[in-house]
């Protein structure tokens, strides 16, 4: 009866409270001079910086809430739920695979290690977590995230065999797919076709389908002909152009959305930085430069739109510009670059600076 007592008496109290008070969504969470000039390629190259780091995504970190002033009323709250519940351990991000920006700023992040999407919202200052894929299913190994129509999240589910369709709440929906996907990985979604581009990892192919859930048609065959697949995992999509990190082949199929033709291949297998061995994460920047996970080695590689190397952030490792099997990699609107770096629990975030796609004749 008591601990009634005082849970109302709380739930009153925070009714009084003002709502004006929401956390500040901040990437700078590392704060030495270090990290703050870090810029690549680095200063002292004759080249011209490209990219600076901006900071890290991991969870309830990046919210900060504004303190309470002793003696109010927020401060009493704060001091009477610590007592009935306890500090409650802030939610981090554990096995990030992949992820989205929406056009109201949000960042989905999905993360199998919690089998779940994390959702930063930096206007409402907090983050929120989704584990539903259907009615009465929880996600299992959430991989590829695109936004859709009215708000729609889709989310590929790679054990549960489906592409999940979540309100813009993280609702459940009625999932696409269920039943015609074997092992769905990456997924985009193209808003004038109103049509989703699905990898079938383990049938070689991407599918593509309409916001009904027909399947539509294939793209890719099984092999390592110029139009082939093997095992292929994430997508991109930009200007009519489908980009599929073809992983067991060690490199980046370039696909027409118009017929399905192919157009072009980015990288190739080999043991130079710049080479590819089992490229996951795939996006393209709005100069049509290419970001390319090299999960093996812990580099993001970047080329310009004719798949020409220009430059490799990374290496294995835990500090600022290090990556350990890093997974995902999306750009938003603003030209930031994400990298979902798995093992470091973290997904870093870069700003892309402008450039001539020329850098390496500098």
């Amino acid at each position: 009866m008591r601990i009634v007592s005082i849970l109302l008496l709380a739930g009153l109290l925070s009714a009084c409270a003002s709502t004006s008070d929401k956390a500040r969504f901040s990437l700078a969470l590392d704060t030495s001079t270090a990290a703050k000039k870090m810029v690549w390629p680095p200063e002292s190259s004759a080249q011209v910086p490209r990219y600076f780091y901006l900071g890290r995504l991991v969870g309830d970190p990046n919210f900060i809430k504004p303190a309470p002033v002793p003696g109010s009323l927020r401060s009493f709250i704060s001091v009477l739920a610590g007592i009935v519940f306890g500090e409650e351990p802030p939610r981090v991000l554990d096995r990030p695979q992949s992820g989205f920006v929406d056009e109201r700023g949000r960042i989905y992040v999905s993360d199998i290690g919690h089998a779940g999407i994390f959702v930063f919202d930096e206007n409402l200052g907090q983050l929120a977590y989704w584990d539903r894929a259907e009615e009465f299913t929880n996600f299992n190994t959430p991989v590829g995230i695109a936004v859709g129509p009215d708000g729609q999240i889709f989310v590929t589910d790679a054990d549960l065999g489906l592409v999940a369709r979540l309100d813009h709440q993280g609702k459940p929906l009625q999932p696409i797919g269920k039943g015609l996907l074997s092992r769905p990985t990456g997924l985009a979604y193209e808003p004038n076709s109103k049509r989703l581009y699905v990898t079938d990892t383990p049938a070689h192919q991407v599918k593509v389908f309409d916001l009904d859930g027909r399947l539509l048609s294939t793209i890719g065959t099984f092999g390592e002909g110029p139009a082939g697949l093997n095992y292929p995992t994430h997508l991109a999509l930009r200007d009519g152009l489908l980009y599929v990190s073809d992983t067991l082949n060690a490199r980046i199929q370039v696909f027409s959305t118009v017929d399905g033709h192919h157009v072009r291949q980015i990288g190739k297998r080999g043991l130079f930085v710049g080479d590819q061995v089992r490229p996951k994460g795939v996006a393209t920047d709005s100069e049509h430069n290419v970001y390319v996970v090299e999960s093996n080695h812990d580099y993001l590689l970047i080329y310009n739109r004719l798949g020409e190397f220009l430059m490799a952030i990374g290496g294995v490792g835990s500090g600022i510009g290090n990556f350990y099997l890093p997974a995902g990699v999306w750009v938003d609107a603003k030209n930031r670059i994400f990298v979902a770096d798995m093992l470091n629990s973290r997904v870093a975030v870069y700003q892309f600076l402008g450039g001539d796609g020329e850098i390496q004749n500098e």
